[in-house]
């Protein structure tokens, strides 16, 4: 039986991470660890045979890297191209080469007027906004950040894309950010909630999905053979090598 199989990656790890900025949709280089952190990625899915026919980046410095650096075992075999998204009509029909699309709607969300921060600095800067977000865990709009619906709505546009545009034996990367992950989770999922979910530099998340039958309204909806959650922030390549 063939399924569309989706791989969720978190970025590895970035100078914002390690200095403990609220990165949001600012750019961050990876540390040298994490560019280590991409390699074994990289590494080990070749060892498991998961190479992808289509790969898709947020556009953010740190997944740019992570996606370019990941996909350097698979060159020999087909090497890796950049081609905008609007710009390559073909790509689900033809496997080769690996495709890297860049997609605005999976960049991390945008924390406006506390980008870049750390929780000190903004504590300094902010006083009364920091102090009402601690004292409440209720939902409260930072002015210029996104608000949770149209996080959210970004996630529901690119699963209702992917889905739409590939097919059973199809396989994707897919990497993003660990705010926007528990989203696009969620969506995939079909949830109307958003988790949390701790997920480790370059964790991994992996769904299959009989696409033929997506679209069902019957029974099949329950069918466990039909989707499937293979692995669940798995980062056990980190410890190998």
């Amino acid at each position: 039986m063939q399924f569309l199989k989706i791989l969720l990656i978190r970025h590895a790890e970035s100078t914002g991470n390690i200095e403990k900025r609220m990165q949001g949709q600012g750019e961050y280089s990876l540390t040298e660890q994490g560019e280590q952190q991409a390699e074994k990625l990289g590494l080990a899915l070749l060892r498991e045979g998961w190479t992808p026919t289509h790969v898709y980046s947020s556009p953010l410095r740190r997944t740019t890297q992570t996606a370019k650096i990941a996909l350097v075992p698979f060159q020999d075999r087909s090497p890796a191209f950049v081609r905008d998204w609007t710009n390559s009509p073909s790509a689900a029909e033809d496997p080769e080469p690996i495709i890297i699309a860049y997609v605005d709607d999976l960049k991390e969300f945008h924390n406006g007027l506390l980008q870049g921060l750390t929780w000190a600095e903004a504590k300094s800067r902010y006083p009364e906004l920091c102090a009402k977000l601690e004292a409440t865990p209720e939902w409260i709009q930072v002015p210029d950040a996104e608000s949770l619906v149209e996080i959210r709505d970004r996630a529901h546009r690119f699963i209702l894309k992917i889905l739409n545009r590939h097919r059973n034996s199809d396989k994707l990367w897919v990497i993003t950010h660990s705010g926007f992950l528990p989203h696009l989770i969620g969506e995939l999922l079909g949830t109307d909630r958003s988790w949390r979910i701790s997920s480790h530099n370059t964790a991994v998340f992996e769904f299959w999905i009989d696409r033929d039958r997506w679209h069902l309204q019957n029974e099949n909806r329950f069918n466990t053979d039909l989707w499937q959650i293979r692995r669940f922030n798995d980062h056990r390549h980190l410890s190998e090598g």
